[in-house]
C-alpha cells in the first residue's frame, strides 16, 4: 500500500523520538452529545533519524470517543519508541504490524507513528504523503464547519463570516440539549441561506434508540446531507433501521472505527456513509482499508477529525486527497476558524471554502519550535 523504496535509497534509522504533550486554547466552547469541548490537548510525536530528518505525528485521543491522553503517553513512551528505535523508518508496514501486536487499542497513538514515519520517507523521497497513499485524486476538498457552540447567536454570527469566507458546509452538533432547540437552529440557517449551503447534523451517540425515531423524521423537512450517529455505537441494529427506514442518508463515526467493524457495519448495513477519522482507524493505513470495504459495499465515505492540530490535519488532508469516492467534504477543526493558534509555522491552507491539499515533502507543514513551546506542558 506504500510507495516503495527505491533501490539505491539510504536508509533512515530513527535515533531518538520524543513525545510532546500540548494543550491549545479554543474561541469557543464546543457542545456534542457526549460532552463538551473547551481547549484542544493533543499530544505530538517526533521522531529524528541518523540521517538528520525529523517526523512529526500527532494522536488526539478523546476520552468519550477514543481514548485518554495517559494511555497515548503510554502507548507512545513504553512501547512504540523503545521498539522503533535503531530501526529503519521505511519499514512502515513491518513497524505498524509490531505496534498491533505490542498494545491492543490506543489507535491515536498508532496513527502519530504512522504519520511521523510517514513524513520521513516523503522527505527522504522528496514527495507529499499523498503519493505515499497511491497518488492525490484532488488538491482540495470541501471545509464543514462543525455548528456547536450552546450560544446559538454567536454560531448564526459566525456563520455568516464563514459563508462570506466561501463555506457552504455546516454540521449541526445535536442531542447536547433539547429538541426544539436543535430544529430551531436548522430552520434559522435554512430561512437565512437557503440551499446555497448544506446542512447536516451528528448527535454523537446522544439519542436513546426507543425515543430516536420521531426526532429524526422531524430533521427530514430540513434537507440534511446526512444524520449522523443517532445512537450509541454498539446499537447496531437500530443504526441498521435507521439506515433502512429514513429518506435522509445515515452516517456511522463511533460504530466503525477500523476494518473489521467496517466489515461488520457493510454486513449489516448500519449506515449509508462511514466517517474517517485517523486517530479512530489507527492511522492512514488502517483508514484506507476502511475505504476500501465502504467502496465494496457501496457506501460512501467522509472526511472527519477528532480535536487537532494542523499535524494530524496535514495527515487527514494527504489521506482525503487519495480517495476517489470522497465527495461529503471534510472537517477540521482548526486555527482558521477554532483554535486560537496552531503550532504549524504557515497557517493550515484554507481558503474559499476548501482545505487545500499541502504539495511540500512528507506532511509539508512544519512544526514552529517557539509554539511547540509556548503550548507544551510535558515533554517525554
Amino acid at each position: 500500500m506504500y510507495y516503495n523504496r527505491p533501490v539505491d535509497a539510504a536508509t533512515h534509522r530513527i535515533r531518538s523520538g520524543r513525545v510532546h504533550v500540548v494543550e491549545i486554547p479554543v474561541t469557543e466552547v464546543h457542545s456534542h452529545g457526549s460532552g463538551d469541548v473547551g481547549a484542544v490537548k493533543t499530544i505530538l510525536l517526533e521522531l529524528t533519524t541518523d540521517t538528520g530528518i525529523t517526523g512529526w505525528g500527532e494522536a488526539s485521543p478523546w476520552p468519550v470517543f477514543t481514548g485518554t491522553p495517559e494511555a497515548v503517553i503510554g502507548a507512545l513512551k513504553g512501547y512504540f519508541l523503545p521498539a522503533v528505535a535503531g530501526r529503519d523508518a521505511f519499514d512502515v508496514e513491518v513497524l505498524m504490524a509490531e505496534a498491533e501486536k505490542a498494545v491492543v487499542g490506543v489507535s491515536e497513538a498508532k496513527a502519530a507513528l504512522e504519520t511521523a514515519l510517514l513524513d520521513i520517507m516523503g522527505q527522504a523521497l522528496g514527495v507529499p504523503m499523498h503519493v505515499l497513499l497511491g497518488g492525490r485524486h484532488r488538491d482540495r476538498v470541501r471545509l464543514s464547519f462543525s455548528i456547536a457552540n450552546p450560544d446559538f447567536d454567536e454560531d448564526f454570527a459566525k456563520a455568516e463570516r464563514l459563508v462570506a469566507d466561501g463555506v457552504g458546509i455546516f454540521k449541526l452538533k445535536t442531542g447536547f440539549t433539547d429538541h426544539a432547540f436543535d430544529l430551531m437552529r436548522l430552520e434559522k440557517l435554512r430561512e437565512r441561506f437557503g440551499d446555497a449551503v448544506d446542512l447536516r447534523i451528528d448527535f454523537n451517540q446522544g439519542l436513546k434508540a426507543h425515543e430516536a425515531l420521531p426526532k429524526l423524521r422531524d430533521f427530514e423537512n430540513f434537507r440534511l446531507s446526512f444524520i449522523e450517529q443517532p445512537v450509541p455505537r454498539d446499537n447496531l441494529d437500530a443504526m441498521a433501521h435507521f439506515t433502512d427506514v429514513l429518506t435522509t442518508p445515515v452516517m456511522a463515526d463511533e460504530s466503525v472505527f477500523n476494518p473489521r467493524e467496517a466489515l461488520i457495519g457493510a454486513e449489516k448495513r448500519v449506515a449509508d456513509i462511514f466517517s474517517l477519522k485517523i486517530m479512530k482507524s489507527g492511522g492512514l493505513r488502517r483508514a484506507l482499508e476502511v475505504a476500501a470495504i465502504a467502496r465494496a459495499a457501496g457506501i460512501g465515505v467522509y472526511g472527519g477529525c477528532i480535536f487537532e492540530t494542523g499535524v494530524a490535519h496535514a495527515a487527514g488532508a494527504h489521506l482525503m486527497a487519495a480517495l476517489p469516492e470522497l465527495t461529503l467534504g471534510c472537517e477540521f477543526y482548526m486555527s482558521t476558524y477554532y483554535l486560537t493558534e496552531d503550532i504549524i509555522s504557515e497557517p493550515f491552507p484554507v481558503s474559499g471554502g476548501h482545505v487545500h491539499v499541502p504539495t511540500g515533502p512528507g506532511l509539508g507543514v512544519a512544526v514552529d519550535r517557539a509554539k511547540l513551546d509556548a503550548y507544551r506542558e510535558h515533554t517525554f
